[in-house]
């Protein structure tokens, strides 16, 4: 893609963790965050001063949970009576309420005053921390993405993820389905067989989600034969199955119901998750968490068995969906060549086990890491989308992705009709007759369920209706005279809840003064927090010295009021500790609270 600037990266948008890399020295370089880890929470969480993302955040789950957002992917894009939206605000710890357009918003308690965030303000700031983590290893700005969604993310969905990458500030090339770019890391780590074709099936299994695809493989070409998946099955639901195992358990021995109290709870869910994941080392887990609830210190062990069974439904789930995406591309078991292992719930070996024996028990492939193949492909896809001349072992590839859900319409005789197939591949045109009188028509995602918006059609026998599907499987609709061959596109009245361009707008501005401003305001917050340990916990001169916390909450209101006279202010307070003049806190104190003079304009 020519005329692209700047640095352009991968992000893998995860349900639980994220993962970014860029294409460097002729090869992917997934990028390390500032603790050393290759992947990060998608954590955000608020506080008195500042937006914590990713592990810090998600540290802050354990103090505050009402406060630390997460699993925003089971809600971008969708109503807030949707059905999944639903089953799972009873799991999360933050209250998620409506918009007068049916949007869910997030409530959070922020500086001392409830604030409300759309889901795509929460992706917008995962994306983000993304793409500090991307500059901070390149030491250059980072302009340009591929953000990945899962293949099932209908038309909203992927429309608002690329709408959070536009408030990151990101130019977003491609919206990427999840298990084509894993095909394509598998095919690019694999390229020894390029010029022969072979068939790969990838389970992707992530926090969140699941996307089963069939990609075929051969002659530089990476084609996506079918596709299908799950926005309601993964790791998160696998906790759930164990956190509501030890809460019935506790109530069992002890009598006690605990799922009232938020803090016994996301301590279980945090002891539930350890334990999951040590079963896919181990034939049995040991929790233990001491004062769990009402003084009750709960220990319980859990065999590998015990979790099977209590999954059984999810697992029995995804091998359907294995089997409609074999049904789908019309192979059979014996012309599948490679069965590739995305995610990080695919390490689970009851997962591993029904694979391999769904297929006569073939062997599965574990060449690509689970964890980064997402986040691989995706820099391989904004490697070839932005290099002027492409790398020399990237040139040979073609990615010919696929729609996972139908298109059609609704004409004014409430008849509805399929233009564009399932698995149809992107970048292509249907046509429809026009054969309706003056009016309005509605457009479908899957037929029964999702509206996408109208178009206004007027009468006449020259013109067709063209469905175009782009490379990010978005949709653009036209008429063709077909006389002619003249086009006019059409505009698609979207249904209430999709942002416009001027909330898109307001919002990232709205995001960038909060994080400008985090830093200006923790310099007060910080100097509070030091005045008081300096005033009430030292002894100076053998005594102790007791100057009340509203003494420097009227220097605050003094600060706003007049910041010119800051000077002479520490010089009273300075009076008010009876410290030699040598010893007196007050340089201490400007140097605290005044790194920038600007700090007192940001003061709220």
């Amino acid at each position: 893609m020519c005329g692209v600037r700047g640095s352009s990266v991968g992000i893998d948008l995860g349900t639980s963790y994220s993962c970014v890399g860029v294409w460097q020295n002729d090869q992917v370089e997934i990028i390390a965050n500032e603790q050393g880890n290759r992947t990060t929470p998608s954590f955000i969480a608020f506080t008195e001063s500042e937006i914590l993302i990713g592990n810090t955040a998600k540290n802050q789950y354990l103090v505050d949970p009402a406060n630390t957002v997460f699993n925003v992917k089971r809600m971008i894009g969708r109503k807030f009576n949707d059905s999944i939206v639903q089953a799972n605000i009873k799991h999360w710890p933050f209250k998620v309420t409506s918009t007068k357009d049916n949007k869910p918003q997030i409530n959070v308690e922020f500086r001392g005053k409830t604030k409300t965030f759309q889901p795509e303000e929460i992706s917008a700031l995962v994306l983000i921390k993304m793409k500090e983590i991307a500059q901070a290893y390149l030491g250059t700005e980072v302009q340009n993405a591929v953000i990945t969604v899962p293949a099932h993310f209908n038309n909203w969905q992927r429309q608002a993820t690329k709408d959070a990458g536009t408030i990151a500030g990101l130019n977003v090339l491609r919206i990427l389905s999840e298990p084509t770019a894993a095909g394509m890391a598998f095919c690019h780590q694999n390229h020894n067989h390029k010029y022969t074709t072979r068939n790969v099936l990838v389970f992707d299994l992530g926090g969140g989600t699941i996307d089963v695809s069939i990609v075929s493989n051969g002659c530089g070409i990476v084609e996506v034969l079918a596709t299908a998946g799950s926005m309601n099955l993964g790791g998160e639901d696998f906790d759930n199955c164990l956190v509501d195992y030890f809460i019935a358990e506790f109530k069992r021995k002890y009598g006690k119901d605990l799922t009232n109290c938020q803090r016994a709870l996301r301590r279980l869910r945090t002891a539930s998750e350890r334990a999951k994941r040590t079963l896919s080392l181990m034939s049995e887990a040991y929790i233990e968490i001491e004062n769990l609830y009402d003084g009750v210190d709960f220990t319980s062990i859990i065999t590998r068995a015990r979790f099977e069974a209590l999954c059984e439904d999810y697992f029995r789930k995804a091998m359907e969906l294995v089997e409609k995406v074999l049904f789908d591309s019309k192979l059979t078991k014996g012309e599948v060549d490679e069965i590739v292992l995305v995610g990080g719930s695919s390490h689970i070996p009851k997962v591993q086990q029904l694979l391999s024996n769904f297929f006569d028990g073939k062997d599965l492939n574990k060449s690509i890491n689970p964890d980064e193949a997402v986040a691989f492909g995706a820099t391989i896809q904004a490697a070839l989308l932005t290099q002027n001349e492409s790398p020399e072992n990237l040139q040979d590839i073609v990615l010919l992705d696929t729609t996972p859900n139908s298109l059609g319409y609704q004409n004014a005789s409430g008849v509805k009709s399929t233009i564009v197939h399932h698995n149809t591949t992107l970048l292509t045109r249907a046509i429809a007759r026009n054969n309706q009188s003056d009016g309005l028509i509605q457009i479908f995602e899957n037929l029964e369920n999702s509206s996408i918006g109208t178009i206004s059609l007027e009468k006449t026998d020259d013109n067709d209706i063209a469905f175009d599907l782009d490379l990010n499987g978005f949709l653009n609709v036209f008429t063709i005279n077909k006389l002619t061959g003249e086009e006019t596109k059409l505009n698609i009245t979207f249904e209430k809840g999709r942002l416009s361009n001027n909330d898109i707008k307001n919002l990232t501005e709205r995001l960038a003064r909060y994080l400008t401003k985090d830093e200006a305001y923790k310099h007060p917050i910080e100097a509070n927090s030091k005045l008081k340990s300096i005033t009430d916990k030292k002894k100076l001169q053998g005594k102790t010295i007791t100057i009340g916390i509203t003494n420097f909450t009227h220097v605050i209101k003094w600060f706003k009021q007049q910041k010119e006279n800051f000077l002479k202010l520490s010089k009273t307070i300075a009076k008010l500790l009876p410290t030699p003049p040598h010893k007196r806190p007050s340089a201490l104190f400007l140097h605290l609270v005044l790194p920038k003079s600007s700090w007192i304009d940001h003061i709220d």
